[in-house]
């Protein structure tokens, strides 16, 4: 059995400086980098690449809002042609510089604000797959499964990656608790471990009020920003190791 584990990373800005890139990235397996909308800058994205480079680690390009003040998480009024135009432009720009780098683009994974709006509006959905599609339709597209991104990513003929988020608490219907409610955030190292076990060996997850609920994973993300994030991608290594998982890309 294998897993792969993501980071969203590259998220620093001139010099504002957010994340542990350098630590966290020998604990991965794949990195989501941000593409200068939500996040980064030209020459964040160089260095982030240099160091997944060094650390072997499957590089994708991670597009989100244009909302470097909000950090890509607060909702806009985009239109599914501006969305389209938006994520093409982002993934065109890190692919420049994987293409000096001489390594592959593995993979686009949706940020903040726009991940969500596509998990429940299926144009906003299908204006990202129609993106990854026309810019590389052999490129994997990362979604929250059971939703609209995975419907018409699927329905466009890409192939999907199921995510889920061990840091992460979710609700009944299987979504992600909206960010500032209670259990939204997994802080302790253990317990994160722990949900990541039961999301690789047993395909469910508890939910933040206490019930079950059905999990697909093939990828499991650590936020970056998330504070205790080196604590936690450590934790979640070493438990799915210890129980035979293999940490690889997909």
């Amino acid at each position: 059995m294998w897993i792969d584990l993501n980071v969203d990373a590259g998220e620093s800005f001139g010099n504002w400086k957010l994340g542990l890139d350098e630590a966290l990235f020998p604990l991965v397996s794949s990195v989501n980098v941000a593409c200068g909308f939500h996040a980064g800058d030209p020459l964040t994205m160089r260095r982030t690449l240099e160091l997944a480079q060094r650390a072997g680690i499957a590089v994708g390009a991670h597009p989100g809002f244009p909302d470097l003040v909000g950090f890509g998480r607060r909702e806009m009024a985009a239109t599914p042609e501006e969305v389209y135009a938006d994520v093409l432009y982002q993934v065109g720009a890190l692919a420049a510089f994987l293409r000096v780098a001489g390594m592959p683009l593995h993979h686009v994974k949706p940020h903040g604000a726009l991940y969500n709006r596509a998990t429940r509006d299926a144009p906003t959905a299908a204006a990202i797959a129609r993106a990854v599609r026309d810019y590389d339709p052999g490129l994997p597209l990362v979604v929250l499964p059971g939703t609209p991104l995975e419907v018409e990513a699927q329905r466009l003929g890409l192939r999907t990656v199921a995510e889920a988020f061990p840091e992460r608490g979710y609700t009944q219907d299987g979504r992600l608790a909206p960010r500032g409610t209670p259990g939204a955030w997994i802080h302790d190292p253990e317990l994160a471990a722990r949900r990541a076990v039961q999301m690789v060996l047993r395909g469910q997850v508890e939910t933040v009020d206490g019930g079950v609920v059905p999990v697909r994973a093939q990828t499991l993300c650590i936020h970056g920003d998330n504070p205790q994030a080196l604590a936690i991608a450590k934790a979640v290594r070493e438990a799915l190791e210890r129980e035979g998982v293999v940490i690889r890309t997909y």
